[in-house]
């Protein structure tokens, strides 16, 4: 869970994130963009208000085996930061 106006070496750090994943040869990956969201404290952010800040939240979510997973996210853990970063799970059908 991250911010549009957070980087990583002066570039956006959603795509970062997901050329590192690819580079890697994580199976997929994709950034979802909110439409409304807050963290911590701070106030409610809109799509619908006018804001240049970057403060909108995007989602990060990948998948591949628990084996892949546990390659990625040492990097993935120092290009986040302090940056909430959840794992779950999940069935393939």
């Amino acid at each position: 869970y991250i911010n549009e106006g957070d980087e990583w070496n002066h570039r956006p750090l959603h795509m970062a994130v997901l050329r590192m994943l690819h580079e890697e040869g994580v199976a997929g990956g994709t950034v979802l963009h909110a439409v409304a969201g807050f963290t911590g404290g701070g106030a409610v952010h809109t799509t619908s208000l006018v804001d240049a800040s970057g403060k909108m939240p995007l989602v990060i979510e990948f998948v591949d085996s628990a084996d892949k997973v546990d390659g990625v996210m040492p990097q993935l853990k120092q290009m986040a930061g302090k940056r909430l970063i959840t794992r779950q799970p999940v069935q393939i059908e």
